[in-house]
């Protein structure tokens, strides 16, 4: 089973990195395509509802995760091309501090694909308070799920 790694980087950075056994363009499909997206976004046992979702430059996105609470989250995408895809996003609980993400898909041997997301958070105490909370574990079992999801959508 692939491992998600995530390093501190700065004061104010978290690069999380990934290798999944599929092509970067399955991979940014199920980033890019509401139906996928809400499929694997979100620890296991949850439920994603999406409000509005326009993953192409330009377009917003509005989703709540429902797991035994809700946690809503909105953003801006402000470049979606192929192998990057770049976004801003707020979390209800916490608005007025954005996060920066860049997600950069890189082709790997054998038809797998790496996946680095470098999340810039709006201050040192936002990031510190990222990396106490080990939502890092969140961001893990959306990753398995979305492991299952493309070995799927390969056969």
């Amino acid at each position: 089973m692939a491992e998600t790694t995530h390093e501190r980087v700065g004061e104010q950075s978290i690069v999380h990195g990934r290798e999944f056994d599929a092509s970067p363009e399955h991979v940014q499909r199920a980033h890019t395509t509401a139906e996928l997206f809400a499929q694997w976004m979100g620890p296991r046992g949850s439920r994603l509802r999406i409000d509005r979702f326009e993953a192409h430059t330009g377009g917003r996105f509005d989703y709540t995760v429902e797991a035994g609470g809700e946690w809503r989250f909105w953003g801006s995408y402000h470049e979606v091309v192929e192998g990057r895809i770049v976004h801003t996003w707020e979390l209800q609980q916490e608005p007025g501090h954005p996060t920066l993400e860049v997600l950069e898909l890189r082709e790997l041997p054998g038809g797998r694909c790496a996946l680095e997301i470098t999340s810039t958070f709006a201050s040192r105490a936002a990031c510190d308070a990222m990396v106490e909370s080990r939502l890092d574990g969140g961001m893990d079992e959306g990753f398995e799920r979305l492991d299952e999801l493309l070995a799927h959508l390969a056969h």
